[in-house]
């Protein structure tokens, strides 16, 4: 940035221009959910089906166990100074020993702790890309991933997923869009905003191209724990001996703790391809000297002591969820329900040729709030046009009447 020359004192500064880099970042979720207004005398109490924070309605709750390692820990005043900026080592070697397996081993060494799922996703994609570089990432998609790649100057390249298979990979239309500058595959798994789970035949198929193309993927499993009764979760990593996988998650969505803000990632790098990438990612982690150090030393109660009933019962309780929004909406003409796997997430498609004066999925959801006071997300944030997406965290009751309202407002506007 160029000074301007020597001012008198007395004349007022002129504006000073913000970084590009920072102006280069988007949120597409804000950018229209900023548009969805309240209505302004409404006639329902508001519902929202549109935050993917599980803590909002109190029934999904934080297993004790970490609540009273967390209370402990604050009493002991050993936690309340600085650690290394990639984590404490005891906490390293606690989340290599949870997720390590023989098909893919771990140490502490392959673990960086970051500032949350979100802020591990930075680590690693910063890590990888290089301006005016690509990255493949999934539409529908985290938006948060196109968010990164903006700040880094990166371009987001986005793979088709197919929502009449459960929202697999079009592997014909991920390979179409590979080249030279293509950093890192992004896989979400299960899937934000689909709730896909994806079996070991198709991360095969993944894994095959990656390593024939000579791009390292990224896989954001931080759902890994929410998967529903008659699928299963497949570490990425524990599929293959070559392709270099960085593996991020945490404790946010699993625990309930969201606003903990602790995550992780996983290096899985048997061929050294990673060696230089490690170093990157340490550097990375530098930028904000690491996680709260408290959060982490509750890392081994959250790992090792939560009974595995509690993941039943939560899991059992979001399939309930999913079941009651779908068994209600796939019986309203004009829209299709793309039952989800795993996760907190259901994705509904809209078929606006069934509506008289509903054009898209933004005006769907932008009518729904106006005159239902029920708020969901367009899909077209996670770049999939005619969908909206529905969380499916609140309780029996909240979600019945969502269905109520959404099968009288499609009444209202069907052809």
């Amino acid at each position: 940035m160029e000074r301007p020359p020597e001012t008198d004192a007395a004349q007022p500064w002129g504006k000073i221009k913000p970084s590009s880099a920072a102006m280069r970042i988007t949120n597409p979720i804000r950018d229209i959910v900023d548009k969805l207004k309240l209505p302004q005398n409404p006639t329902k109490t508001p519902l929202s089906l549109s935050i993917g924070d599980p803590t909002v309605f109190g029934n999904l709750v934080v297993p004790p166990e970490i609540e009273r390692a967390l209370v402990q820990n604050i009493n002991s005043h050993n936690y309340n100074g600085y650690t290394l900026s990639h984590g404490y080592p005891s906490a390293k070697q606690t989340i290599a020993s949870k997720y390590s397996l023989p098909e893919a081993p771990l140490t502490a060494d392959d673990v960086i702790i970051a500032s949350g799922c979100s802020g591990a996703l930075e680590i690693a994609i910063g890590a990888l890309v290089n301006e005016g570089d690509n990255v493949l990432i999934p539409a529908p998609g985290f938006s948060l991933y196109q968010t990164i790649c903006a700040f880094r100057g990166a371009e987001s390249r986005y793979y088709k997923l197919k929502p009449e298979s459960n929202w697999e990979i079009d592997f014909s239309d991920l390979e179409a869009r590979i080249d030279g500058r293509t950093a890192c595959i992004v896989i979400n798994k299960p899937s934000k905003p689909g709730g896909s789970v994806y079996s070991k035949e198709h991360l095969r198929q993944l894994i095959e191209l990656a390593d024939r193309k000579r791009v390292p993927i990224i896989a954001d499993e931080i759902y890994r724990d929410l998967v529903f009764e008659g699928h299963s979760f497949t570490p990425i990593a524990s599929l293959t001996s070559t392709v270099p996988v960085l593996s991020v998650g945490g404790i946010a969505k699993a625990f309930m703790v969201p606003g903990w803000r602790l995550g992780w990632i996983l290096v899985h790098d048997r061929g050294d391809a990673l060696r230089d990438v490690r170093t990157a990612l340490v550097k990375m982690s530098q930028l904000i000297l690491g996680a709260n150090t408290l959060v982490q030393s509750v890392i081994g109660a959250a790992l090792h002591d939560v009974p595995e009933s509690y993941f039943r019962e939560t899991n059992a309780t979001l399939a309930l969820h999913a079941q009651i929004l779908s068994d209600g909406l796939q019986m309203v003409d004009g829209l299709s329900v793309v039952r989800p796997g795993g996760a907190m997430y259901m994705m509904v498609g809209i078929d606006t040729s069934k509506f008289k004066d509903i054009p898209n999925d933004v005006e769907f959801a932008r009518m729904l709030v106006a005159e239902e006071n029920l708020v969901v997300l367009p899909g077209s944030i996670f770049k999939c046009n005619d969908f909206v997406r529905l969380v499916i965290c609140p309780p029996p009751e909240k979600l019945r009447d969502a269905v109520s309202r959404i099968t009288e407002f499609c009444a209202r506007h069907h052809i």
